[in-house]
């Protein structure tokens, strides 16, 4: 296979979270035509999930390749940097306020990032409503992209960045997420200045983690004064089932974990009976460590659908890394496949070494933090 030149090549991206359109925008930034499809009818059809920090060493620096640092800063949350951890009984044992002028790691919504993306790309850019079912093709191309409504097209490079369930993954990979052991159960809050102004004394700005060795919470001040707390525990992955119970029953689940937390303070118990609404099950997977792949011509990943990771501060900012460098590599590169090539030299064997680092790192948000440095763990981004 001759490969193409990246201005000539047909680039498809599935999945128009951070990753995938991070990289988008920096192709077009260069010149470099890429279509994004996505299985969600369009941007706001559904929510997007809680509070990001970007770190200025990846999420941050992709976006200044992007051109949208400053957007991002007139958008972020810089005292979203502020970070609590308690005990069970709610006293502080750390306490971090970001200084004057800190942007280490400011918050913004994930909606609000979303949108951020898609405004900055050429309208058409991304495809809604495309759900991928398969990838197919021989090895020296073109891939052909199947979708669920019985649509295809052919691509010259297919760049999953479709999550921690990727449909494109199986192009270069055989593995498949494994569940952790540890499950977070999503518990929502609105109004918290006027509604629950006690959770948001306790909560502060920005997040507070406590956890008891068994379970765990964490809850995340959002934007427009809303709060999503993850109760945290070491349950089997069907454990609301197992209970005779379906998600939707509020109630029945509250009772279970009133039971789990019983002894934890009232003040603290409020975070499981408080909350505005149903409760949303997010169990945690991880792939295999380390998950590498053979050069596969044509197909590459990038983020969650790459190095599905414990939710430990990472996998948004490294996802958006990944995008960054994909694109500059297809940027720089005299051929799609030398740019793939590249890419992946560099982004595999980071990503096994963080990988290594962090795995078995869910039953750390469980851990009874230490006496004496008692600071609160990495930023859970589920």
């Amino acid at each position: 296979m001759n490969s193409p030149t990246p201005p000539n090549a047909r680039i498809s991206i599935i999945g128009a979270g951070p990753g995938g359109l991070t990289c988008a925008r920096i192709l077009q930034r260069h010149g470099i035509a890429v279509t994004v499809y996505d299985r969600d009818t369009d941007s706001g059809s559904r929510n997007q999930g809680g509070s990001l920090d970007l770190h200025e060493e990846d999420g941050q620096l992709a976006l200044r390749e992007a051109g949208l640092l400053e957007e991002f800063f007139s958008l972020a949350r810089f005292d979203g940097q502020e970070m609590r951890s308690l005990d069970p009984a709610g006293r502080v044992l750390a306490h971090h306020l970001p200084g004057e002028g800190e942007t280490a790691a400011p918050e913004i919504d994930r909606g609000q990032l979303r949108d951020l993306l898609v405004g900055s790309l050429a309208p058409g850019t991304v495809r809604w409503g495309r759900a991928l079912a398969s990838v197919s093709g021989p090895a020296d191309g073109p891939r052909t992209l199947t979708f669920t409504d019985g649509t295809a097209v052919e691509t010259d490079l297919v760049i999953g960045a479709d999550g921690a369930f990727s449909r494109v993954r199986a192009a270069v990979s055989a593995a498949a997420p494994q569940y952790t052991g540890v499950s977070f159960l999503e518990a929502w809050f609105d109004d918290m200045e006027t509604a629950h102004p006690e959770l948001s004394a306790l909560v502060g700005k920005g997040s507070a983690h406590a956890a008891d060795g068994e379970q765990g919470l964490f809850a995340q001040r959002n934007s427009g004064g809303h709060m999503r707390v993850y109760l945290m525990q070491r349950v089997p992955v069907d454990w609301i089932a197992a209970n005779g119970l379906r998600p939707g029953d509020t109630e029945d689940i509250r009772a279970l974990l009133l039971e789990a937390y019983a002894g934890w303070s009232p003040q603290m118990l409020r975070m499981i009976t408080d909350n505005d609404g149903p409760y949303v099950d997010r169990p945690l997977f991880a792939l295999p460590v380390p998950h590498t792949w053979e050069r596969t011509p044509g197909v590459t990943l990038l983020g969650d659908a790459a190095h599905l990771m414990p939710p430990l501060g990472v996998g948004v900012n490294l996802a958006m890394l990944d995008a960054c460098e994909l694109a500059l590599a297809l940027v720089g590169a005299s051929t799609v496949g030398d740019a793939v090539r590249g890419y992946e030299e560099t982004m595999l064997p980071r990503s096994a070494d963080l990988a290594r680092q962090l795995e078995g790192g869910a039953e750390h948000l469980l851990a009874v933090p230490d006496a004496e440095e008692a600071a609160p763990p990495g930023h859970p981004q589920p």
